[in-house]
């Protein structure tokens, strides 16, 4: 090759040099995505879309219309909402709901941390009830609240073994306040076993040495529990505190099985949820009012988190 050539070339040319199939300079190259995590992730993405986006969107839509199960209906506006202020039963269901919440709450918040200290303890058979406080997660409500139904009921076992101690027949079902309680127990019953693996989760995190300095300047078995363990694992309750507002708020199951359809005497345990179910089934259901009902319902929940969000951010500062 001539010098003259040679001198003309860049320093470092040569490395730079591609092959007749690479694209030249100043071209545009194409990126192409991979497909594949797409094709793993289209499943989530079509159930998502398919149970939870569409309903949400579906549900705001018709809150605003006079649909009903076998008729279109028409845009009303406002009209749904207009009618909850003056419909006595949204009145009730909503009392219902939130005396719910704050018996439910507190209970789910304070008695599974404890049950979780319980079974964190080296005590001979603890495996076999820590299976057994978790047994009612995992088991049907239904026929969980049929138990508690014949339990609870004139002729139960419960009412037997109050005549026998001479208190008498206490009527669980058939007043309004004692059925609401009796469902508020059911509830916190099944819910101890799933809040206390959280907390365990979270007391695993604790360090013993914690404890040890505590007990060491003279704290007891109560200092030790308000100056330690609640501080740490404050987050955690946070966390249940949410959840159970938000599931407690939502209740259906065990008033329903409890109280029946018709949501107990004169309907005074009808909750939130069971009114929107009675509201907008049937062949004549008025699927508009019961979506009015569900936004209702749905934004007191979201007004619950920010409740309880606000309150961690000020025992923070």
């Amino acid at each position: 090759m001539p010098r003259s050539a040679a001198r003309g070339r860049h320093p470092g040319s040569a490395t730079r040099e591609q092959g007749p199939g690479a694209p030249r300079p100043g071209s545009r190259v194409r990126r192409q995505l991979p497909t594949s995590p797409w094709l793993f992730a289209a499943p989530g993405i079509l159930v998502v879309g398919v149970f939870i986006l569409y309903p949400f969107v579906s549900t705001l839509v018709n809150a605003f219309t006079d649909r009903r199960t076998l008729m279109p209906g028409e845009y009303v506006g406002l009209a749904n909402f207009r009618e909850l202020l003056h419909d006595e039963m949204f009145w009730t269901g909503l009392r219902n709901s939130t005396l719910y919440v704050l018996g439910v709450v507190p209970a789910l918040v304070l008695l599974p941390l404890l049950l979780a200290l319980l079974v964190q303890k080296n005590i001979p058979g603890i495996t076999f009830f820590r299976s057994a406080f978790y047994t009612p997660v995992v088991a049907s409500i239904v026929v969980v609240g049929l138990i508690w139904v014949w339990l609870l009921d004139e002729r139960g076992l419960v009412n037997a073994l109050l005549e026998a101690i001479g208190v008498g027949k206490v009527g669980f079902l058939s007043d309004q306040w004692l059925l609401l309680l009796s469902a508020m127990a059911v509830t916190v019953w099944r819910g101890l076993g799933y809040y206390m693996i959280i907390y365990l989760a979270a007391l695993a995190n604790v360090p013993r040495e914690l404890h040890e300095a505590a007990q060491v300047d003279g704290a007891g078995a109560v200092r030790r529990f308000f100056t330690v363990t609640v501080p740490a694992v404050r987050s955690t309750m946070v966390l249940v505190a949410a959840l159970s507002s938000v599931s407690a708020f939502k209740v259906f199951s065990e008033v329903y099985l409890m109280a029946g359809p018709d949501g107990g005497p004169a309907g005074e345990d009808t909750t939130l949820v069971m009114l929107v179910q009675r509201t907008g089934t049937g062949l004549t259901g008025r699927v508009g009012y019961a979506s009015a009902i569900s936004v209702v319902v749905f934004l007191v929940t979201v007004v619950l988190m920010l409740l309880v969000l606000r309150a961690d951010r000020k025992e923070e500062t």
